[in-house]
């Protein structure tokens, strides 16, 4: 595809350097033409230098041969006014704006095509609430995603040393648990992936993707065995955007304690927030006030400021004086992939969060849904069987017939819609019918165009 992506900031950057690698054709414009030099050394791509609202700009980038537009710099009003542009002066079939502002949701009239022309808003901040939420709804998980509106969970793993999957064998761990429905479909240890194997035996550490219907995802966790205490106390270091969305969407369910640098900001917060909120002026890596707030006590500590080398400081300090669970926002890529699996328990990258729900966009074929797994370097996806057993690979077809590359699995099947929908978690007898929802598994994103031909149907469907 040819995509031309506004803002060369850490978002555009991350979203440029992804999908560079699925060898698109990737047009980068920015208002700084050492940073689009920088990227010009790095990636294959061409960098404008320009504001990207003038038309001029866009066409020297090549808006009239354009099949994506992403605005993603930091002002909402630039990417808003830069979309309504590019659809409405070069016809650029797809806009895509990140918008921070809560006024501009996902279809509101005013970003229809008669007004800003914006067919996707993405939104980093929001994302990253989302993804923390989830981790809070359930704390033995590394990371959740959903698939088919939420009837199929995604959940990551780390095998702790008592858990019921240590040192046992896949199969042995199904014949124990023969009530719970669930798929494991990738297992790592320390970055090598293992066989999904009946006699693959899971150690203490691995990292582990388990498929599992919404309902059951209690049961499973349990079923593994991790320690799966609720999350009542949670202190958070930083109140900017993403801060104190977090905590309005904590109002009610956990006691929250926030630390703000800023004196203003605090003040603002205390505003903000209810009153059971306590916010704090002051450093969140001064240690005689981490103690003074009872850091030990916190189920879930959380590092959100816009410095990652403070957010890592923290989080490791929150770690070392007792905090039970602790996160850190990092933004960069080198950063982050250093950090996971070390004292911080979960290194939360912005940039990676919100790649799925631009790389559905991307996808060919009938994909439903993409999510962005391993800092960038695996994927799972969702995609939609059409035709029948003469158009399709997949219709009417026994999963253990499909021809998949190495290490890609089909996790589970969501058949029916809204209140009818059923979740089937895949074995070689499954046949795969019209309209089911399968989701797959991919170890590599390289092997994307070779998963992406089976939801494509031949030529002769209509």
């Amino acid at each position: 595809m040819r995509i031309i992506i506004l803002g060369a900031g850490r978002v555009g950057e991350s979203v440029a350097e992804t999908l560079v690698t699925e060898a698109n054709d990737i047009t980068v414009i920015d208002t700084d033409p050492e940073r689009l030099r920088d990227l010009e050394a790095r990636l294959e791509l061409r960098g404008v230098a320009g504001n990207g609202i003038q038309p001029s700009v866009l066409r020297g980038a090549g808006a009239e041969d354009c099949d994506m537009f992403i605005a993603c710099t930091a002002m909402d009003e630039t990417n808003l006014v830069a979309c309504k542009i590019a659809h409405d002066v070069f016809g650029i079939p797809t806009t895509i704006a990140r918008l921070r502002s809560p006024e501009f949701p996902q279809g509101d009239k005013l970003l229809d095509k008669t007004g800003f022309a914006v067919d996707k808003v993405i939104c980093p901040e929001a994302t990253v609430t989302r993804y923390v939420q989830l981790l809070i709804e359930y704390p033995g998980a590394l990371q959740v995603v959903k698939f088919s509106q939420g009837q199929a969970h995604l959940v990551a793993v780390r095998v702790a040393p008592g858990s019921r999957l240590a040192n046992h064998s896949i199969a042995d761990f199904r014949a124990e648990n023969p009530d719970v429905p669930l798929r494991i479909v990738a297992i790592y240890r320390q970055d090598e992936a293992l066989p999904v194997e009946g006699d693959t035996r899971v150690q203490p550490g691995d990292e582990i993707y388990v498929l599992v219907a919404r309902e059951q995802v209690r049961q499973a966790l349990q079923a593994i065995g991790n320690p799966d205490r609720p999350v009542r106390r949670v202190m958070i270091v930083g109140g900017g955007k993403v801060g104190l969305r977090l905590a309005r969407s904590l109002t009610g369910v956990c006691q929250v304690k926030i630390i703000e640098s800023n004196r203003k900001r605090a003040e603002y917060l205390s505003g903000q927030l209810p009153p059971e909120m306590l916010v704090l002026e002051g450093d969140g890596a001064d240690e005689d006030l981490l103690e003074e707030e009872n850091v030990g006590d916190m189920d879930l500590f959380i590092a959100l400021t816009s410095d990652d080398e403070d957010n890592i400081m923290s989080a490791m300090l929150a770690k070392r004086m007792g905090a039970r669970r602790v996160m850190a926002l990092i933004n960069r890529r080198a950063y982050a992939d250093m950090m996971q699996g070390s004292t911080i328990d979960i290194a939360i990258s912005p940039s990676h969060a919100v790649i799925g729900e631009l790389l559905m966009h991307v996808r060919r074929g009938a994909v439903a849904a993409v999510h962005s797994l391993r800092s960038g370097t695996a994927e799972a996806l969702e995609g939609i069987a059409h035709g029948d057993a003469k158009t399709s690979r997949l219709v009417g077809r026994r999963i253990g017939d499909i021809k998949l590359p190495a290490g890609v699995r089909i996790g589970a099947l969501v058949r029916g819609q809204d209140g009818e929908a059923r979740v089937l978690m895949a074995s070689d007898e499954t046949m795969i019918e019209s309209d089911d929802h399968v989701i797959i598994f991919l170890p590599h994103k390289r092997m994307v165009r070779e998963v992406e031909k089976l939801f494509q149907v031949r030529a002769t469907f209509f």
